[in-house]
């Protein structure tokens, strides 16, 4: 599955998930994640490529342990274990 289609995937679960997601011009600073305000929230970098901001979306539904309650395609199943296993490593 091509990268911009797991991106908005990703975006979803993130936003079922009750993450706030801005994309912003950040000039190549990179996107995060974190709680402020007792809101979650989910910064992506839109000069950065779809990649760079899928992992950072991965970052975040990772260290979400209600993930596994949501419906996902395998394609993204697996991308998510995959970044996860790596960066393990």
């Amino acid at each position: 599955m091509h990268a911009r289609k797991l991106l908005a995937e990703a975006m979803e679960l993130a936003r079922q998930l009750d993450y706030t997601v801005r994309e912003e011009y950040l000039d190549g600073a990179g996107g995060g994640h974190c709680v402020f305000g007792g809101r979650k929230w989910l910064l992506l970098d839109v000069t950065q490529s779809a990649e760079e901001q899928l992992s950072d979306v991965a970052d975040a539904l990772r260290a979400e342990s209600s993930l596994t309650r949501l419906a996902m395609t395998p394609p993204l199943a697996a991308w998510l274990h995959a970044a996860g296993a790596a960066r393990a490593a």
